[in-house]
């Protein structure tokens, strides 16, 4: 069992590139089933007089690969990664 106060502190890394994508800020839960939908890593706050969030990142359930003790690794591919494979291919 895991508590979801561990779960947040655990470092989300993604597989494809190996950066760290941020910690757990918050979980989708179906109410019909109780089961995780998918995990939902908070934006970086803006600094330097620029206000706002970034773009929560959304990672369905089925995309976590493994959750280890310090991080949870996980497949993500972003909009703009889905763009440079389209211009490679293209090429």
């Amino acid at each position: 069992m895991v508590r979801i106060s561990e779960f947040q502190i655990k470092d989300v890394v993604n597989v494809a590139d190996g950066k760290k994508l941020g910690n757990i800020g918050d979980i989708e839960i179906n109410l019909t089933n109780g089961k995780i939908e998918a995990i939902i890593i908070s934006g970086a706050g803006k600094v330097l007089g620029f206000f706002g969030k970034d773009e929560e990142v959304i990672i369905p359930w089925k995309n976590i690969l493994k959750i280890g003790e310090d991080v949870i690794l996980v497949r993500y591919i972003d909009v703009t990664q889905y763009k440079q494979i389209e211009e490679e291919e293209e090429q």
